[in-house]
């Protein structure tokens, strides 16, 4: 018998495809904010995995990786229920803003009040309406405004299963990364539900290549937990993806205008120039030193830095032999629209 699966009081049946509007609140003309849901249930019972994006409301690529996942025909002959959630902080997407009206962040607010703040509220309907329902979990997200990140998973590798599934998905770096205190992905891993968390991009802004790995990466975990069919080319052997276990920002000595010397992919090498810091007049000079074997997964897009800014995010490593930068470059997409 096929476990009774109920989402904002609609009844999702299996073989059924249904849109969901979550109400979260009312604007100051009374306009109904909603949280739009598409729930695909297929006719087999499996797992049930959400896949959610924009709780950064400027974090839209994830919105392009949902629109993109539901086109693929893989999904008719899904086992179990997929729920995609492709902007969760409704306020903060059409604001083209990171926060809630009330500046919270709605990735510090879980698991929230049913009569707390607003992030507070819209953390409890998420919760209730969607996690709580859920065997597996991805979240979507990008780098903030004016930093890009290279794909990447991040998760709690001490769990198995977050190990296992980082690894199918497919991304070039796997980093390990502890919860963050009422964030999303504590309150999912209170739960003992297995979520990965990927980052890919930039703030308000599309990126191909990170789409594209996003969408695969998403079936790619789907097929490791049984909701997808394998196909003919998991059958080739993939390389592992690079796992680190630590990562730092690196910053600015001192304000001034950034000029990059490393890029985002590169591998480089402790006591490597990473980039330079700058005058107007260009005759005051500073050398940004990696003080890291490692990988720059993330990097300041802004040339203007104050001093302690983060400008390169590098996941470290033991020796900068373990990977080249070559085997990193297919990820990145140079056309970001």
């Amino acid at each position: 018998m096929h476990k009774e699966l109920v989402i904002a009081g609609q009844e999702i049946m299996p073989g059924n495809h249904i849109k969901i509007a979550l109400s979260v609140a009312k604007l100051y003309d009374f306009t109904d904010m909603k949280i739009p849901v598409y729930v695909i249930r297929g006719e087999e019972d499996g797992p049930t995995l959400f896949v959610s994006a924009a709780i950064h409301g400027d974090e839209i690529n994830g919105v392009d990786i949902v629109r993109r996942l539901l086109k693929r025909k893989a999904l008719k002959n899904l086992r179990g229920t997929l729920i995609t959630i492709p902007i969760v902080n409704v306020f903060g997407f059409n604001d083209k803003s990171r926060y809630l009206p009330d500046r919270r962040d709605l990735n510090r607010s879980f698991p929230g009040e049913r009569h707390g703040s607003l992030a507070s509220q819209v953390a409890y309907i998420f919760r209730t309406e969607i996690v709580e329902k859920c065997t597996h979990g991805i979240d979507l997200h990008t780098g903030a405004i004016h930093r890009r990140n290279l794909p990447q998973i991040r998760a709690d590798l001490s769990v198995p299963e977050n190990l296992i599934l980082a690894k199918a998905f497919g991304a070039p770096v796997v980093l390990n990364a502890s919860t963050r205190d009422g964030s999303l992905r504590e309150m999912v891993a209170e739960r003992k539900i297995p979520v990965l968390l990927y980052e890919a991009g930039t703030a308000l802004r599309f990126d191909n290549k990170a789409s594209k790995v996003g969408v695969e990466g998403i079936l790619n975990v789907m097929r490791a937990i049984g909701m997808l069919d394998h196909t003919p080319e998991d059958d080739i052997i993939k390389k592992d993806p690079y796992i680190a276990y630590s990562s730092n920002w690196v910053r600015a000595p001192l304000g001034g205008i950034l000029l990059t010397k490393k890029h985002l992919g590169d591998v480089v090498k402790k006591d490597d120039i990473l980039g330079i810091m700058t005058n107007p007049f260009g005759d005051h000079e500073t050398r940004i030193i990696s003080p890291y074997n490692g990988v720059i997964i993330g990097f300041s897009q802004l040339p203007l830095a104050n001093e302690g800014d983060g400008v390169f995010h590098i996941a470290r490593m033991e020796s900068s032999s373990e990977i080249s930068s070559e085997e990193l470059y297919p990820y990145i997409d140079p056309g970001i629209v």
